[in-house]
């Protein structure tokens, strides 16, 4: 019943979605977050309007580390399997995770289940907007908790680095450091929107906005995000991913999930972090003040 979500593909649509919708397998997940500046709220959202059964995944301010300054960051198994059973999940479920504009928190989630061992997660491509759009069935009335789940996390650290293991990434060839952000803020000609963090981007990185791995709110076909992905990544490469703070670059892992690539790791404290220890070497393609 679950063929779409073999390895490697990672994305299922509304359409099948909606077919499935009443398995007792398959649990799903909103992850959507917004960034500050926008004053929108996820979890508001949701109360308001969701897929039917939905439950919500917190993982800005509730499945996140909360023993540091760095935002979102990965919680420990122990916390996220408490947290994650509280929503009514088990290791034996199909989780599906979407969000609110499409394609942007959803494969932030997809890749906390992975780094977490559990293989069976994927992400609705198009996200609520696809739904919506399709005239699916939504859910209005105040959301009811789940009963809880029996949930045990099986990390699988291969899945995120530190600062440490990005900066001697850097200098090997068979690594590869793809940064999620605009060339703006990678270039360092647009400053850093959180207050105390540098502009620019790490020494040996390469830019390729997620943007650039969507249209309309959807993943670009497999094939076209291959071609996307050959100019700047090659086959035998490790693949680390960064960001601003560790949302968007989920967003290349996934793509290059899609696309078969077999070693990916999620930068999670990205630019915020690296940004902001000043011990860590920057470059800026920004023009010198006159």
């Amino acid at each position: 019943m679950m063929a779409a979500l073999s390895h490697p593909s990672a994305l299922v649509t509304s359409t099948w979605l909606a077919e499935h919708l009443s398995d007792p397998q398959i649990k799903i997940l909103d992850a959507s977050w917004h960034m500050p500046a926008t004053g929108r709220s996820g979890r508001d959202e949701w109360q308001q309007l969701r897929i039917p059964g939905a439950q919500f995944f917190d993982f800005d301010q509730e499945i996140a580390d909360q023993n540091t300054h760095l935002p979102h960051m990965l919680p420990s198994p122990e916390q996220f399997s408490q947290q994650v059973a509280a929503l009514g999940i088990s290791n034996h479920h199909k989780v599906i995770i979407y969000d609110s504009l499409g394609i942007f928190a959803a494969p932030r989630a997809w890749w906390m289940f992975k780094a977490m061992g559990h293989e069976d997660v994927a992400v609705l491509d198009g996200g609520l907007p696809s739904w919506q759009a399709l005239d699916l069935p939504t859910d209005t009335a105040p959301p009811s908790k789940a009963h809880a789940g029996q949930f045990m996390a099986r990390p699988q650290p291969q899945w995120q680095v530190n600062a440490s293991e990005v900066q001697n990434a850097l200098a090997q060839d068979d690594y590869q450091v793809l940064d999620a952000r605009s060339l703006e803020r990678f270039s360092g000609q647009a400053p850093d929107p959180r207050a105390g963090v540098r502009s620019g981007h790490m020494p040996g990185a390469t830019c390729l906005p997620f943007n650039q791995l969507l249209e309309q709110g959807h993943f670009l076909p497999k094939a076209q995000l291959a071609k996307k992905l050959a100019p700047v990544l090659k086959p035998e490469q490790r693949l680390i991913c960064s960001c601003g703070s560790g949302v968007t670059a989920a967003i290349i892992a996934l793509a290059a999930y899609i696309t078969g690539h077999k070693a990916i790791a999620v930068y999670d404290g990205s630019w915020t972090e690296w940004g902001s220890r000043t011990e860590l070497p920057i470059v800026t393609d920004a023009p010198a003040s006159p």
